[in-house]
């Protein structure tokens, strides 16, 4: 078995470091024999499976009970920021017909409850959006804490 760095995806992966490392080993040091263990790393493997699913069905949990709270036209713009990294106002009005002025108003009321960050805003004019696509304002989704 050849040798593999854990990578820590978070402060939760840096708890579980040492059962890692310490169920490689132990799975190693039995390798070369006929009859290889392989208990301590599979057991170390569902166990985090186990606690990944924890973690992610508590943050749909949080995710329902947001998106509960919100206006129902709301939910789409952040659908579309969360499957595509971000969202603008054309691309919303396209996906879900709503006029642009009621996006305008989704969007800000989003921004000001932490649900969206904006970017590149500025001046909107059609020369500029010739020029380049840069300066178009989109919203994406604020980075995780």
């Amino acid at each position: 078995m050849p040798y593999v760095p854990y990578k820590l995806a978070g402060e939760r992966d840096r708890a579980e470091q040492g059962s890692y490392y310490l169920s490689l080993r132990r799975t190693q040091g039995t390798i070369r024999m006929d009859a290889p263990d392989w208990n301590a790393w599979l057991e170390f493997f569902l166990r985090a499976l186990q606690s990944q699913k924890q973690h992610l069905e508590k943050k749909m949990e949080r995710e329902q009970v947001m998106l509960a709270a919100l206006p129902e036209s709301s939910v789409p713009i952040l659908e579309l920021a969360s499957e595509h990294g971000r969202a603008t106002v054309a691309e919303t009005a396209r996906v879900s017909g709503a006029s642009r002025n009621t996006i305008k108003d989704h969007l800000k009321a989003l921004v000001e409850q932490g649900h969206l960050t904006r970017h590149c805003s500025g001046a909107w004019t059609p020369e500029r959006q010739a020029r380049s696509s840069k300066y178009a304002n989109w919203w994406k989704l604020p980075e995780p804490a």
